[in-house]
């Protein structure tokens, strides 16, 4: 806070009152002390009465300890010509122009300051400020002559320019970029000071999550994949994770921030997204796909037609299995390689008893291979 400048309205025949300050700018629910000192001319014998009181459209003289709406929450302190008031509890209403008035027993003895002390009572700067919302600093410091202002924001670098020559920093629609400290200077022909420091923490709901996948090459089935959800958020988000599977009533798999597979396995293959949340609001991140590669399922083999095969007849060897990626196909026939391909199936057109035996197929892709076999009864 600022420290005030201390500045005199003397009276005129030695009567008059001096505050400390004249302009007090003030949290709601503190405490605030105006202070102030008053003169009289030696012919005075008594001070009869001295209280303060709050001036709002016209002048007048209600002592604040009789003031209903200051009921326990004012106290005064006067010593040697010294009146120190203290409100507690300070509340928005309480925002007015006061003065201090005492009365003595000489005649015409009733005396108050020309201009009193003008108090602001704001709400609390500790209060959530959310992206978006208006904000607006205030500078003020009590000097004679009126202090010239500006305000500036801390950063480190020693070259700062300001943000603002008036008492007001104003942010029309804050963003998360503008937290940080800020600090103002106040300045006459005088004098110049420099206020504290004071931090604003702009709150915001979380931006479009990211999502990654680690390791970011091929996922190989067995091996350990962690899928990380992040978002930039204040306060921070919580996340959860889903997989994409049509159900409206999807069971969350993991409320971290990363979903963990120790040994991956083919059927978690799909798409996945996360979601972050704080008290401000909810982000969906976009799909994504992990694809789990893994070496070929022992083959199933066919022979059609199934029935009894005729000499003279075509005859199909169908080869499949379940691989990613898709796997190639070999037939043999006693161990003598036929063909080779992606299909996975053998034709036979006009078979002959010189075509029985024992058939197999292998299927094979980069992770591995596997073989089944067949036997032709010809």
């Amino acid at each position: 806070m600022l420290p005030f400048l201390h500045i005199k309205l003397v009276g005129q025949d030695g009567w008059g009152v001096t505050y400390s300050s004249t302009e007090i700018c003030a949290l709601k629910g503190s405490t605030v002390n105006m202070s102030c000192t008053y003169r009289y001319p030696p012919t005075v014998q008594r001070v009869e009465n001295r209280f303060w009181f709050r001036t709002v459209v016209k002048e007048n003289y209600t002592d604040l300890k009789t003031d209903p709406e200051y009921s326990g929450r004012v106290q005064y302190n006067c010593v040697n010509n010294i009146c120190i008031l203290r409100i507690t509890d300070l509340r928005e209403s309480d925002s007015a122009e006061y003065k201090f008035r005492f009365i003595t027993d000489q005649e015409g003895g009733k005396h108050s300051g020309l201009s009193g002390v003008t108090l602001s009572v704001t709400e609390s700067p500790s209060a959530e400020i959310v992206e978006g919302s208006s904000v607006t600093l205030t500078c003020s410091s009590d000097a004679n002559p009126a202090a010239n202002y500006t305000w500036y924001k801390k950063n480190g670098d020693a070259d700062l320019y300001p943000l603002s020559k008036e008492p007001q920093l104003v942010f029309s629609s804050i963003q998360s970029s503008d937290s940080g400290e800020y600090y103002c200077t106040a300045e006459n022909k005088l004098w110049g000071k420099m206020s504290k420091y004071i931090y604003i923490n702009v709150t915001y709901a979380p931006r479009l999550p990211s999502v990654s996948v680690s390791p970011s090459a091929e996922i190989v089935e067995g091996s350990s994949v962690t899928l990380t959800c992040s978002s930039d958020a204040n306060p921070a988000a919580k996340y959860t994770w889903y997989k994409k599977n049509g159900d409206p009533d999807l069971q969350p798999l993991s409320k971290e921030p990363q979903l963990v597979f120790s040994s991956i396995q083919s059927s978690d293959s799909g798409e996945y997204y996360c979601t972050a949340e704080n008290e401000l609001g909810r982000r969906t991140s976009k799909y994504i796909y992990v694809n789990v590669t893994y070496a070929p399922k022992l083959p199933s083999v066919s022979v059609s037609p199934s029935a009894e095969i005729v000499e003279g007849s075509s005859v199909t060897l169908t080869c499949s299995s379940d691989a990613n990626p898709a796997a190639k196909y070999t037939w043999y026939k006693e161990e003598q390689k036929l063909l080779q391909s992606p299909e996975g199936s053998y034709y036979l057109t006009s078979i002959s008893s010189e075509d029985g035996g024992n058939y197999s197929c292998k299927a094979q892709n980069q992770h591995g291979q596997t073989s089944s076999s067949v036997d032709s009864d010809l």
